[in-house]
């Protein structure tokens, strides 16, 4: 892989939480850190313009339409053919920008992706594959969101999938890949899961069997595999459980003056533990399985994990992470 390889990334300008102020401090210092790096701004003209005019690598697109949360996304998608979603999503299509990134609506990224760009042959369902920071190690979640509603060979093509992408992000070679369920044992879990099972054990490289709610914070495994609707439970309970802990923690050192002595002999080791489960140093989240790189930002996403995101995007371009997926889904069509 060329790390100094060009990369031009549509970035749509206004979604998120913070849009478009973060997406910009975040993209400038992604500017920065990557001489390589040019960007496709979509966005209002009062934003993509001025930007534009102090970042010499930055082509202002501007669009009139915003794709918000609450909006239905696929009709969005149909709709608002002006949007800074869609028309990010278009020029990675037509091949004038390599990667598009958006931190707005997971639904209308995964439904402007899947119509536009199109799925790779032998994909049946794209699936979001997220980076997990944990205490011991990263991991990756397979599918987290995109599919409530699964087929056992979707499950399969995930584990494939996601094994690829903890290659690419997590520099695993060889990933170990679970599949999440409600035991660990062989016979467990959902017709689903039971079938799936049977396909990972017969075709993926790397699997390992069930994994339970319980081995994840462990990051016992590289590749958790899911259906949407587990996965996303999943991810949500580690979020929700890992901002519980830390606000507990900081309401008992600040309860007492002895505590907060503790808390200032510890301070130094507690911020390193934020920093090693927060999910900002990777910033995005590929959409696998579709023909060109769409990478989905979390709606509150702060400036440091816009620019990381812009790392991931680049090194998912660098490494072809689309060929890479795509040849995994080719060699099972041949099977």
């Amino acid at each position: 892989m060329n790390d100094t390889a060009p990369v031009c990334v549509a970035v749509d300008a206004m979604g998120g939480d913070k849009a478009p102020e973060t997406i910009l401090a975040g993209l400038e210092k992604a500017l920065q850190d990557d001489p390589a790096l040019s960007v496709l701004l979509f966005g209002d003209e009062q934003v993509v313009a001025p930007f534009s005019q102090h970042h010499p690598r930055v082509t202002p697109r501007v669009t009139t339409e915003v794709i918000e949360m609450g909006e239905d996304p696929l009709a969005a998608v149909r709709h608002k053919r002006d949007s800074s979603i869609v028309a990010g999503v278009r020029a990675v299509r037509r091949k004038e920008a390599q990667a598009f990134f958006s931190a707005g609506s997971t639904g209308a990224c995964f439904a402007a992706a899947t119509v536009i760009m199109g799925r790779l042959k032998g994909i049946h369902r794209p699936a979001i594959a997220s980076v997990i920071p944990t205490p011991t190690k990263p991991f990756v979640l397979c599918d987290m969101g995109a599919n409530p509603d699964c087929k056992p060979e979707d499950l399969l093509m995930f584990a494939h999938m996601g094994g690829v992408y903890a290659r690419f992000a997590l520099g695993r070679e060889h990933p170990t890949i679970a599949l999440l369920n409600n035991g660990s044992e062989k016979g467990k879990g959902s017709e689903l899961t039971k079938r799936a099972y049977e396909l990972m054990e017969a075709e993926v490289p790397g699997f390992v069997g069930n994994a339970e709610g319980g081995d994840l914070l462990d990051s016992r495994y590289d590749v958790f595999v899911a259906d949407g609707f587990t996965g996303n439970v999943a991810l949500k309970a580690l979020e929700g459980s890992t901002k519980t802990v830390f606000r507990t923690l900081r309401d008992i050192i600040m309860s007492s003056p002895k505590n907060k002595v503790a808390g200032a002999l510890l301070k130094s080791s507690l911020r390193q533990l934020m920093l090693d489960v927060n999910s900002d140093a990777y910033g995005a989240a590929p959409l696998l399985g579709v023909d060109g790189i769409c990478m989905i930002g979390h709606g509150s996403s702060n400036e440091r994990a816009i620019e990381n995101a812009m790392h991931q995007v680049c090194l998912s371009v660098r490494g072809d992470l689309v060929g890479a997926v795509a040849a995994i889904a080719g060699e099972r069509l041949k099977q």
